[in-house]
């Protein structure tokens, strides 16, 4: 059985590429330790520009709108959050990109960081893992280790800062999970502030998605509501 986590950091970052990618993967873990009193930052990196199946949507307004649904979400979550913008499917292709990483974690300072497991490409026979999403991961993790412990890596971002504890999300070697059943209608909540990304009749059917989901990871480790991830023990 997985290992439930009980203790909650101080400070915790997580990074992620589209606008709802933090409350789908992590949402309830972040709602759970904000309200333990952790100081949380979510950092999305894309603008969620192309984010939408209308071919008349004008993707400057929606990412506009989809900033603002982010904002809301996070502070649902009881979380600061910061937008970098760049363009939808362009992060493999953005130099700067683990730069701006490393000055987030410098100025943040986290314990710990929550992202996607790059390695993580294909769910069965029917979803490939979107391009942004393992950009993001491997630029995430690059930023941690060792570009933000390191003076001498981008020594402009500020003074080194060494994360210890790093939790991949969307992972298909979970081995730790957080117990998130005083959380989950918080983890909920959130999703519907991103209402460009849901279906007419979501309120009929997503609340009760989320929590099967929930309950399916709790089963690792014998509670009730869980989200699952994999750990990495960067510093002890």
């Amino acid at each position: 059985m997985a290992e439930v986590l009980h203790e909650v950091p101080a400070r915790a970052l997580a990074v992620y590429a589209h606008p709802d990618d933090p409350e789908v993967s992590c949402g309830g873990t972040l709602a759970t330790w904000s309200a333990a009193g952790c100081a949380v930052l979510v950092v999305v990196a894309a603008a969620g520009d192309k984010g939408s199946s209308d071919p008349g949507a004008v993707p400057a307004e929606l990412a506009r709108r989809r900033a603002d649904e982010t904002r809301a979400a996070a502070a649902v979550l009881g979380a600061e959050v910061e937008l970098l913008g760049h363009l939808d499917g362009t992060l493999d292709a953005v130099a700067g990109l683990r730069g701006e990483l490393v000055g987030c974690i410098r100025r943040w300072r986290p314990d710990a960081v929550v992202c996607p497991d790059p390695t993580a490409v294909f769910f069965g026979d029917a979803y490939v893992n979107h391009a942004d999403h393992r950009a993001i991961g491997w630029a995430a993790l690059d930023a941690v280790a060792p570009a933000s412990s390191s003076p001498h890596y981008f020594p402009e971002r500020g003074p080194a800062h060494q994360v210890s504890t790093v939790l991949l999300s969307g992972t298909l070697e979970p081995d730790v999970v957080i117990d998130v059943g005083g959380a989950i209608d918080a983890k909920v909540e959130a999703l519907f502030r991103h209402a460009s990304q849901l279906a007419p009749d979501a309120a009929d059917w997503l609340g009760d998605f989320v929590r099967a989901r929930a309950a399916d990871e709790g089963k690792r480790a014998g509670v009730a509501c869980a989200e699952a991830f994999r750990r990495l023990r960067l510093a002890r």
